[in-house]
């Protein structure tokens, strides 16, 4: 079996309103606020309301992720996580089939 190497991928994602609007309600949940900010170990955390599609890994994209977003990966002001299956299933959003979230640690 060979490997295949992915030169150009569309990572751009573009969800309705009406979806982006329950994923970002259970993404600020106080309940989902604390347990993130408990794995993190810190007082709180805020959802900076950045959404991203993991990428294949590429001589570009090093990280699995939109180059733009690399400096939230190299910060340890913030911490970048993969949005929970039911969250994506509750918000009715299919396609992409994963998500990651970007949270600013507040100590």
């Amino acid at each position: 079996m060979a490997l295949k190497i992915v030169e150009n991928f569309d990572g751009t994602v573009a969800l309705d309103a009406e979806a982006k609007a329950t994923l970002f309600a259970l993404l600020t949940g106080e309940a989902f606020l604390s347990q993130i900010g408990e794995q993190l170990k810190c007082s709180r955390v805020e959802f900076t309301s950045l959404l991203f599609q993991p990428v294949p890994y590429s001589t570009t994209t090093p990280k699995g992720m939109p180059a733009e977003f690399e400096m939230y990966h190299q910060s340890d002001e913030y911490a970048i996580i993969n949005v929970p299956p039911n969250f994506m299933f509750k918000a009715k959003i299919f396609n992409p089939s994963r998500l990651c979230a970007i949270y600013r640690k507040i100590s």
